[in-house]
């Protein structure tokens, strides 16, 4: 239980006191009123003894009274009404509430956070480690309590209103006070008059209510004189006559009211009546008129609730210190401190009501004679006279039963026999009802008993207890033994020394009998407190609990609740504390003071119930505890409880049906409506459904996405919709940083920040975003909708705060005023102030059950500034099933708010970072809003999805400056350049409309015939190509260089299909910049990813060989191109296509080369149908002559330009050097390994014999050697296709790259499926030097070239002449550029067969030979083996050309 002010012995010694009447004159009532004051009420706060009284007992030992308090009160012969009782207890349990404002400290106990309150114990305590062993030192500490005042408060009220029984005599008056005033003219007269009205109300039989202890019955004779107004010298010689008549120890003359005149304002009274005032006695019937003041001001508060109350979440440890001195029931301070238990309650009982002032005709002597009065009347009246009846009653038994002369001597012989057995309660008959006379000798025991007990001589009193206990039990007199064994027990734990221990037996079996048998629950009651409390002085709090909890019943919510609550607290002051059984037996006497109407009461149980199931997992206990302290708070005008109780149901994961979550709301709703009415102009609170996930917020810059408009395609740009994704990011960024280096001649400034068009948590946020006047900005949040029912939310908009700039001016700009939306938006005018900022309010947006739903909010700044976004602003309201109460639920809703607090990344740089948590800022929901920059949009018109694998297909694309400044500096930048051209700058552009162009091919073509290839030269600059790198960014020409507002540009753009087939993801970065330089925004981009499936169409493989014919007869044209040197080159073109496209079949219709060296000559195929046709999986072969460029082709001017050959195998010749074809052949994919060197000059040379002179003649040959086999030359492929779409038939065209780089080295255009390579384990090796540079057997094999001359067939008459000897020429040509020694071996064994020639540089020689014939016969005569070396070197090797083909003759003979 709750620690009490007073001890048990206090607590029980105070409720069992001396009852003295009181019957008062007219006169005498007068005198007490100048006081506002009854006579009883006069004596009340002095009715304790601050002396020791003694008597002696029957025995003749002197007993020691001490701390005696009377109770002195009127005489009410009414009896007191159960339904004015129960009133009464409930008014006084609800005028005693628990202090508030008291200091708090929150003490970490385990796993609870209890509030405990002390004056001197700090919160950082070291021993309070372990919560149980705190909570047990709490509970066992002196100095330390948890006190409910209310419990005592209703405690003393019940004893005192308990009504007076015929079973027991502690409730019945043992004398009466008879009070005249002086000023009377015959006092004597009036004590007659109360004398005989006080015997006909004891012996009369009129009147069965108040009960009297004994017939003759104490009577006191009191003169009470007035000091102010009347004659001292009369009442001193009335007085006298009264001790003449009436004896010395039987009378009193009371002097008070001797303040005359009104107390000075300087002057400060005591006033000890006002605690006792409020106290409800229902035993004087002149009281009735306080009484009823007192009861109605205590309703006034209970029914008019003050808002202004605040039930302050205190704990049951909330402790008070009993040794504060101004603690009432200091027995150092508070002389009658068992009536002053309750004064801090005063002040609230009336609040507004003006205090009454009591006593205000009586000074301090006053105080003392009246104090006098009392211990006068006590010691010299009181107690003699009590001590005279037990001695009579003593007598009177031991005469009746024959027993020894004293009771006291013979109590060992009635308790050293054999114990009579005791039956059960079950077994006793229900003589509940049965009643003794009055002069029944069991009675007189219990008086005896009871006359001892009054007097604190527990011993005598336990032993006649006892004895008239077994005496009711043999009659079975249930009530009669009940009410003996609760008072035996209670003399028994009074007894000082304790002799014998607690017989709580005893109580059980009282308890039991008055609650089963007797149908008495008051008096159950009283035995149970006064139980409990016994029990709780000896720690057995387990005990006690369970007894209080026993007591509980339907009847009484109100008792039930109390006791529940004190229960409560046993559990809590156990040695192990059950904290968990404390918040439930809470939980359950909150709800039974709910019904019994303790508001107040019930919210303090809840609340302090909560700390315990707080946070612990218990989300159902948590839910209930919360709704009912909202409600409780709402019903106590404590809306702001009431709204954060339902918060916490709202916002926390909960486990309750749709339905319940649905109540709650509806109750969160009317609550909340009802707190924001009065205060419409204060700011918005927060709401706490639905979630917002604040990190999850994402924020744009710039318009929505256009659709698709038929063939016209808005590029792609950046949108909300799309995910983030870390690669494209960094790929997006890599292209700007390409296109600012270009834009920039070369070099990226240093304070270049890639630009950001959506801002989330993956980008990063440190530093201020730029957004541009005058175009939009999206904030896109996050909402989750925890509960099971739907939320709807409407007018919902941004909040925002935003500071005017003008960054045109120097100094970073001048600031203007600070400007926010959160009063207009608290208005629901959330579009007042749109010539600042625009806002965009969503009508209605829904979050379905448990959905995570996304909201899109618009803000369209119109001023340069500084722009924070706050928050979201919104109605919150639930959808209602009904569509009938449509009107009711639209009033169902509340308005407020929610912030946007977003979390910046954790720093982790510097070691005071690394050792602490610090977030750095997070900047996305504050731009910068800059001055206008142009803004661009691209369209696509005719842009395909799906091409071939090297198709070429022509589209347009738009640009359009949609803002109101001019655009300049366009550029593209992309991942694939070989994708797309825009053409040369001599590109013929026309048709210039997509319409016109629609039915044209993509090429440029003129109408010839077949015939030998026709040559271009070309530069390779004007396709903006430079160096061997591939162009990356391209510039894109404005008229003037400028794009106006409003002006849209269209051009051409061809598409050539990728080499690979599968899905290709190709992006565009377009960059541009406004004509005047803005501080903040040096640029902008927009991006296009564009994607294209590609499929099969052929695949191309080329091989390049040495051709043998050197210049002989012929044309002078044939025969320099020959001289120049020759090939052969071999095409191998295959069908690959599997028909997924509708493709019909394929037309090689040109071949054309591209090179600086070499050109294609002529096609050599057989005559036939030139246009090759190849159907799916159909093979073609193609040969063709190439030779070297001319000499004069090649002049210094031209060193770098390309030679384009066609070679047409139709009537249609497609220009190759012009734009697409070149473009794509110069923008193909990245050069192969022998390219990347690049061929090596004279200058590069020398350089080098000067850096290293010991290499250079290896490097020299190694370089004549390789350019011997190395061949340049690229061969690009022309065809059309015939598709079949839609039952119309298509016709596709493009082209196929495949790059020659060594002669008998088959090349190929790229395999439409490369093969994963495996992983390899990575081999460390140690750095070896690298190898001396030596040419390779194979690279001598190509330094000389040889052809044999000779007939065909030869006659020769062998008959007539055995031998045939045919002239043969063997032609030598010198293939380098350097001196090469020629060792010619005819491999003959009997005369000289070898030949030694040394031919310069491209030197051709012819060497006459004889070739000798026996027979007729076909011979070979390829059998010379020719072996080469360069002059310088030692390393000679066998020429190649040797083998390359047999040479036959056929020799005929005739």
């Amino acid at each position: 239980m709750a620690q009490c002010a007073q001890s048990v012995q206090e607590f029980i010694q105070d409720s069992f006191v001396p009852m003295v009447s009181v019957l008062c004159s007219e006169d005498a009532e007068r005198v007490t009123r100048k006081n506002n004051l009854s006579f009883p009420e006069l004596l009340r706060p002095f009715c304790r003894l601050t002396s020791e009284g003694h008597l002696r007992d029957p025995n003749n030992q002197v007993v020691v009274v001490k701390g005696l308090r009377i109770s002195v009160t009127g005489v009410n012969t009414r009896s007191p009404n159960s339904g004015e009782v129960r009133k009464l207890l409930s008014q006084a349990v609800s005028a005693c509430q628990p202090p508030e404002g008291l200091p708090a400290n929150v003490i970490t106990a385990g796993d609870y956070d209890l509030n405990i309150s002390d004056r001197s114990v700090k919160a950082s305590v070291p021993w309070y480690s372990d919560w149980k062993e705190m909570l047990t030192q709490l509970s066992s500490s002196k100095y330390y309590t948890a006190t409910t005042p209310w419990f005592e408060a209703y405690r003393e009220n019940f004893l005192q209103s308990m009504p007076a029984s015929d079973h027991e005599f502690l409730n019945h008056y043992l004398a009466c006070m008879l009070v005249v005033s002086s000023h009377e003219a015959v006092p004597t007269e009036q004590f007659l008059k109360l004398s005989q009205e006080q015997h006909r109300i004891q012996h009369s039989g009129e009147y069965t209510y108040p009960k009297w202890f004994i017939p003759n019955t104490l009577k006191y004779y009191v003169l009470l004189h007035d000091i102010s107004d009347g004659d001292e010298q009369r009442a001193d010689s009335v007085y006298e006559d009264m001790k003449q008549r009436y004896g010395t120890q039987g009378c009193y003359l009371l002097k008070i009211n001797s303040r005359i005149g009104a107390a000075g304002p300087d002057e400060q009274m005591p006033d000890p009546w006002s605690q006792y005032l409020q106290k409800t006695n229902i035993h004087s019937p002149y009281e009735e008129g306080v009484l009823n003041n007192v009861e109605n001001n205590i309703s006034s508060e209970v029914d008019g609730l003050d808002s202004s109350d605040v039930v302050s979440e205190i704990h049951p440890l909330k402790l008070e210190q009993s040794a504060d001195p101004g603690f009432p029931g200091n027995p150092s301070k508070a002389v009658n401190s068992a009536d002053t238990a309750r004064t801090q309650k005063q002040g609230s009982v009336t609040p507004g009501a003006a205090p009454t002032a009591h006593g205000t005709c009586l000074t301090l002597n006053d105080h003392d004679r009246i104090r006098q009065f009392i211990q006068e009347f006590t010691f010299r009246g009181l107690l003699p006279h009590i001590e005279k009846n037990i001695r009579q009653l003593n007598d009177q038994l031991v005469s009746r039963k024959g027993l020894s002369r004293s009771l006291f001597s013979a109590t060992k012989k009635w308790f050293g026999g054999g114990k009579v057995p005791e039956k059960s309660i079950a077994e006793l008959k229900n003589t509940a009802g049965l009643l003794y006379p009055p002069e029944a000798p069991e009675l007189q025991i219990r008086k005896m008993a009871d006359l001892c007990f009054l007097v604190q001589h527990y011993e005598l009193a336990y032993s006649c207890y006892h004895t008239a206990k077994k005496d009711f039990l043999s009659d079975q007199a249930m009530l009669y033994a009940a009410g003996s064994l609760e008072m035996a027990a209670v003399s028994a734990f009074l007894q000082s020394g304790a002799p014998r221990p607690y017989p709580a037996h005893y109580m059980e079996t009282a308890i039991q009998t008055y609650r089963d048998v007797c149908k008495n629950m008051v008096l159950a009651e009283r035995c149970a407190l006064l139980s409990a409390e016994v029990l709780k002085s000896q720690a057995k709090y387990s005990d006690a609990a369970t007894l209080l909890i026993k007591m509980t019943s339907e009847d009484s919510d109100l008792r039930s609740a109390l006791l529940l609550e004190q229960a409560a607290h046993c559990f809590i002051n156990m040695r192990s504390p059950m904290v968990r059984k404390f918040a439930f037996h809470m939980i359950l006497s909150g709800h039974r003071y709910s019904k019994a109407g303790q508001k107040r009461h019930a919210l303090r149980c809840y609340c302090q119930a909560m700390q315990v199931y707080k946070g612990k997992g218990w989300t159902l206990a948590e839910d209930h505890i919360n709704f009912t302290i909202g409600r409780q708070s709402f019903t106590l005008r404590q809306p702001e409880n009431a709204v954060a109780a339902f918060r916490h149901i709202l916002i926390n994961d909960s486990k309750q049906t749709a339905t319940q979550q649905s109540a709650f709301l509806r109750e969160y709703l009317y609550v909340y409506k009802s707190l924001s009415q009065p205060s419409n102009e204060g700011s918005l609170p927060q709401l706490p459904l639905p979630c917002v996930r604040s990190a999850q917020t994402r924020v744009f810059f710039g318009h929505e996405p256009r659709l698709a408009e038929g063939e016209k395609q808005a590029a792609t740009h950046v949108w909300l919709d799309q995910e983030f994704d870390q690669e494209q990011a960094q790929l997006w960024a890599e292209l700007e940083e390409q296109v600012v280096a270009v834009a920039n001649r070369g070099s990226v400034p240093i304070s270049f920040q890639p630009m950001q068009y959506c801002l989330s948590s993956h980008t990063e946020n440190l530093r201020y975003p730029f957004a541009v006047v005058e175009e939009p900005m999206f904030v896109e949040v996050v909402f989750r909708n925890p509960l099971k029912v739907p939320l709807v939310l409407s007018d919902l908009s941004l909040l925002w705060k935003f500071t005017t700039k003008d960054f045109s001016k120097p100094q970073g700009g001048t600031t203007g005023e600070t400007i926010t939306n959160e009063k207009e938006a608290a208005a629901d005018k959330a579009t007042a102030l749109n010539d600042i900022i625009s806002t965009e309010v969503i009508p209605e947006f829904t979050v379905g059950p448990e959905e995570t739903k996304v909201a899109r909010l618009k803000l369209l700044p119109h001023k340069t500034g500084e722009l924070h976004v706050l928050g979201i602003v919104y109605n919150l309201g639930t959808k209602e099933e009904d569509n009938s109460a449509s009107e009711a639920s639209q009033l169902m809703f509340v308005r407020g708010r929610q912030d946007l607090e977003i979390q910046g990344p954790r720093l982790n740089v510097t070691k005071e970072e690394k050792t602490s948590v610090r977030h750095g800022p997070d900047r996305r929901l504050d731009p910068i809003i800059t001055p206008p920059m142009p803004l661009l949009e691209v369209f696509f018109i005719n842009f395909p999805t799906g091409l071939l694998c090297g198709e070429i297909r022509k589209a347009w694309v738009e640009f359009v400056n949609v803002s109101a400044v001019p655009l300049a500096g366009l550029r593209v930048a992309s991942t694939h350049p070989e994708f797309f051209t825009f053409g040369s700058a001599t590109a013929d552009l026309t048709p210039v409309t997509p319409t016109a162009a629609e039915h044209c091919s993509a090429y440029k073509t003129m109408v010839t015939s077949p015939s030998d290839a026709a040559v271009t030269l070309v530069s390779a600059a004007a396709f903006g190509i430079t160096g061997d790198d591939r162009p990356t960014v391209v510039e894109i020409p404005l008229t003037g260089g400028v794009l106006g507002p409003g002006e849209a540009l269209q051009i051409p753009l061809w598409l050539r299909g990728p080499d690979r087939e599968g899905v290709h993801e190709i992006s565009f970065l377009f960059y541009y910049e406004g004509l005047e330089k803005n501080a903040k925004l040096s640029h902008r981009v927009l991006r296009h990813k564009a994607v294209i499936c590609a499929s099969r169409s052929l695949s191309v493989r080329a091989t390049a060989c040495r051709s043998n014919t050197l210049p002989g007869r012929g044309k002078r044209d044939e025969r320099e191109e020959e001289r120049s040197g020759s090939m052969l080159v071999f095409v191998d073109v295959e069908n690959i296509n599997t028909s997924e496209a509708g493709v019909r079949e394929f037309h090689i219709v040109q071949v054309s080369s591209s090179s600086r060296q070499w050109r294609l000559h002529k096609c050599i195929n057989p005559a036939g149908d030139k246009d090759s046709k190849l159907a799916s999986r159909e093979r073609g072969k193609l040969c063709f002559r190439a030779t070297r460029c001319r000499t004069q082709e090649a002049t210094s001017d031209a060193l770098e330009k390309y030679t384009f050959a066609d070679l047409n195998l139709g009537n249609e010749q497609i220009v190759s050097s012009t734009t697409p074809c070149a473009d794509f052949f110069f923008r193909r994919g990245p050069p192969s390994e022998p390219r990347k060197g690049g061929v090596i000059t004279v200058g590069g040379l020398l350089r080098r014999q000067s850096l290293t002179p010991a290499n250079s003649t290896d490097d020299s040959m190694t370089s004549i050697v390789r350019k011997c086999s190395e061949v340049e030359l690229d061969i690009i492929v022309l065809w059309k296709a015939y598709v079949v779409e839609d039952n119309k038939q298509l016709i596709l065209e493009g082209q196929l790259h495949v790059a020659l780089q060594t002669i008998g080295k088959e090349a190929c255009s790229l395999s439409q499926k490369e093969e994963a390579q495996e992983m390899v384990l990575l081999k460390f090796k140690p750095d070896l030097p690298p190898p001396a540079s030596r040419p390779s057997l194979e690279q001598l094999s190509h330094l000389i070239k040889t052809c044999l001359h000779y007939p065909e067939s030869y006659d020769h008459p062998f008959p007539q002449k055995s031998l045939c000897m045919v002239p043969v020429t063997l032609t030598l040509s010198n293939c380098s550029l350097a001196q090469v020694d020629v060792i010619i071996d005819l491999r003959h064994k009997n005369y000289q067969t070898q030949y030694k020639l040394q031919l310069r540089p491209q030197e051709v020689h012819g060497l006459s030979l004889k070739a000798c014939f026996f027979q007729a016969g076909v011979y070979n005569l390829g059998t010379p083996r020719v072996f080469a070396k360069l002059a310088q070197s030692g390393t000679m090797c066998e020429t190649s050309q040797q083998s390359a083909m047999p040479a036959l003759i056929i020799i005929n003979s005739v």
